[in-house]
């Protein structure tokens, strides 16, 4: 893929930087479905699309903010369907929003935190598919939690007590990558 064609693919995305082989082979997966799918960005089971996600941290950075999704039943971080907008971000932060309740949350990095790319079950409406979901690092700053009609709960989770809520690798990566991040000094 040329280096345009693949700047064009990941125009939505944001910049990544890979920090091992899962997110290198992730990025790459990632990239490679935006480049020959053109409704990678639209909600369509046919061909999977691109999802955004955020793992809203407490203000003090000791806990995050996990929804127990409704549909799926397990504790994940928020997150949702791009619907069309070609812009994964600005959708992970538009769903932290709607699914906490928070009035202020910032956003840590402008790079993207993780890429998670898993199968969301058949249902009665739609056949098995992927999600590419793409991944940011927010702060709470202001407001109350309050559960929106997707969710059974939400619940700030000790980052140490991560492993208690989901034994999901797309979800207890934060903690890793967190580690990485403090012993890079950032």
């Amino acid at each position: 893929m040329t280096t345009d064609r693949l700047a064009e693919a990941c125009a939505g995305i944001g910049g990544f930087a890979p920090q091992d082989a899962r997110d290198q082979q992730m990025w790459q997966r990632l990239t490679a479905f935006c480049a020959r799918e053109p409704k990678a960005f639209e909600r369509d089971p046919t061909t999977g699309h691109v999802t955004g996600s955020a793992f809203v941290l407490s203000p003090d950075l000791s806990a995050v903010l996990l929804t127990h999704h409704a549909k799926l039943d397990r504790w994940l971080q928020l997150g949702g369907h791009c619907d069309g907008i070609a812009d994964a971000r600005f959708t992970a932060q538009k769903e932290a929003y709607e699914e906490s309740g928070l009035a202020r949350i910032s956003l840590l990095s402008d790079q993207v935190f993780d890429i998670d790319i898993h199968e969301i079950p058949a249902n009665s409406r739609e056949a098995a598919h992927l999600h590419y979901d793409v991944r940011y690092l927010f702060r709470a700053e202001a407001g109350d939690i309050r559960a929106s009609a997707e969710s059974k709960a939400l619940a700030w989770v000790p980052l140490a007590e991560l492993a208690q809520y989901s034994r999901a690798e797309s979800v207890l990566i934060l903690q890793e990558k967190l580690t990485r991040l403090h012993s890079a000094g950032c």
